[in-house]
């Protein structure tokens, strides 16, 4: 869990750092704020899933589907954003942020299964 929370700290940094120089300034709160939210969602799902990766399959599928859901309410939590304050949470930079943390990490949580 430590290392998909320091390597979305990364990412949240360098996808902060490209959103804000190909859209400016205005785009840094989004990307940080959405980039910290995909790597609080992958922490929490990992920190759920990896004591059910030993035991009964149920717990199994438990722990995966409560991940989805997160991962899932975070998408909303964009949509929701987006429609309160779209000058602070422009659609596509919150959206570019919160994918380009979330997918990396989530591809790296595939290494919990060996």
């Amino acid at each position: 869990m430590i290392k998909a929370v320091a390597v979305g700290l990364v990412l949240t940094a360098a996808i902060t750092l490209i959103e804000r120089m190909a859209w400016g300034p205005g785009v840094v709160v989004a990307a940080v704020t959405f980039g910290l939210l995909a790597t609080a969602i992958q922490a929490a799902a990992v920190w759920k899933l990896k004591p059910a990766l030993g035991g009964a399959f149920t717990e199994l599928i438990r722990g995966w589907a409560l991940g989805m859901g997160l991962r899932l309410a975070g998408v909303i939590l964009i949509a929701v954003a987006v429609v309160v304050d779209r000058g602070l949470f422009p659609p596509l930079p919150a959206a570019l942020a919160y994918l380009g943390v979330l997918i990396p990490l989530l591809f790296g949580e595939i290494y919990l299964a060996r």
